[in-house]
């Protein structure tokens, strides 16, 4: 087996420690500010990458980032459990009880917020595919995509502002929240297909095998499969020791799945989510243990992926104005009104309306995860994939301000 020469073991390690120092500073200069952390840690990518370091001083990023092959492999490795263990504690905030007792109206807003900016964004791709950025050999795939990640809410993202603003437990914040999961849960099961469908999508069974075992899958996780976990959580909570047991084959499982998944062609970070919902929905998983695996890969895993997003594309050279307009002004409005429309149809008065159409805007996550896949299957363009960063960061940032307009209007 091919290991890490001495040199390469030491790069790795200093790759480690930058990102993870850079993203702490960033992170906590964000919360200062009262934003979500994950903006800091962009921005920290975007600093020690191509976009500043690299400009400022080649030599000194080349030799961090560039200068060893093996490393980066090794380094890759990390940013993809990173995204693997995001998408799974994701999948642990959604608490399927939560869901069912909003019911239909959390169904509906969750479709109208989607629909909207699926149809709106697949329009404008398969229209201007040149323009915007899209695998034109890949068109249909490629714009539905498109329209899928403006439709994308961020669930950590919106429950932090709502946590923020008083709002988490209220009846307006509860209908966020179930719908956003809802929009999670249905996006990604979407985006996996579609990703199936694409030509880049290769290595897995075929299209209609992958569909097939993929709902399966999706049923019996959420079926059997929770009854299972509800059956097992006890006794290993019992006869293991507390929370080593508990976390060690959380985790175990978390990657069983996340294989299966890959292996039959569906990206493994579906398996992980579902995987994630399955367990976090158990009544045994204590609320001490969900906090565990969330303080663990949010202050760990977390900033090593979102540190390298800015290590892959140069913001300044691949920066697009005219992409970033389109993607954050079709981003923003078809979201919002989709979500406040949606709202309405649940008969919601305006004002509540309206910040559930702010709330469910929020993005900072799970789009810019989607978004980064889609990058690296060629689905598009870099500067694509800037606008939907910068389309996060914006509704990130203002999501929450928005919302506190919105429910001290006088309507």
């Amino acid at each position: 087996m091919e290991t890490l020469n001495h040199k390469e073991v030491i790069n790795l390690l200093l790759q480690l420690a930058t990102m993870l120092i850079m993203a702490r500073i960033f992170a906590e200069i964000a919360r200062k500010l009262r934003q979500p952390a994950v903006v800091g840690e962009i921005l920290a990518g975007i600093i020690i990458g191509p976009t500043i370091l690299g400009s400022l001083f080649p030599a000194a990023q080349d030799y961090l980032f560039g200068s060893h092959a093996m490393s980066n492999i090794a380094l890759d490795g990390f940013v993809q459990i990173s995204v693997v263990l995001l998408l799974f504690i994701a999948g642990l905030e959604v608490e399927l009880q939560v869901v069912w007792n909003q019911g239909k109206n959390a169904l509906k807003i969750a479709v109208a917020s989607m629909a909207l900016p699926i149809i709106a964004g697949f329009v404008v791709a398969y229209a201007f595919p040149e323009f915007l950025g899209v695998n034109i050999n890949d068109r249909i795939v490629a714009s539905t995509f498109f329209g899928l990640a403006i439709s994308i809410t961020a669930l950590a993202v919106v429950a932090r502002v709502l946590m923020d603003l008083n709002l988490f437990k209220t009846p307006t914040g509860l209908l966020i929240i179930a719908a956003a999961m809802i929009v999670d849960v249905l996006g990604w099961i979407v985006f996996s297909v579609i990703l199936s469908l694409s030509e880049s999508g290769s290595g897995g069974l075929g299209v209609w095998p992958t569909i097939g075992l993929t709902l399966f899958f999706t049923f019996f996780m959420l079926t059997l499969g929770k009854g299972l976990i509800n059956k097992t959580l006890p006794w290993i909570n019992k006869k293991l020791a507390w929370p080593g047991g508990l976390l060690s084959l959380s985790l175990a499982i978390c990657f069983l799945a996340a294989s299966f998944t890959e292996f039959i062609g569906i990206h493994a970070i579906f398996g992980a989510f579902i995987i994630g919902v399955a367990l976090g929905d158990s009544e045994y998983l204590t609320e001490k243990a969900k906090e565990i695996l969330h303080q663990f890969i949010n202050n760990i895993f977390a900033p090593i992926f979102f540190v390298s997003i800015g290590l892959k594309v140069n913001f300044i050279e691949a920066f697009d104005p005219g992409i970033v307009g389109v993607v954050v002004i079709v981003g923003l409005l078809t979201k919002y009104w989709g979500a406040y429309i949606g709202g309405r149809f649940a008969s919601l008065p305006r004002k509540k309306a309206m910040v559930v159409g702010f709330g469910l805007s929020t993005r900072g996550s799970m789009d810019i995860i989607l978004g980064l896949i889609a990058l690296e299957n060629g689905l598009i363009t870099e500067s694509l994939f800037i606008g939907l960063v910068i389309l996060a960061l914006i509704s990130s940032i203002s999501s929450g301000p928005l919302m506190g307009w919105a429910e001290k209007l006088k309507i």
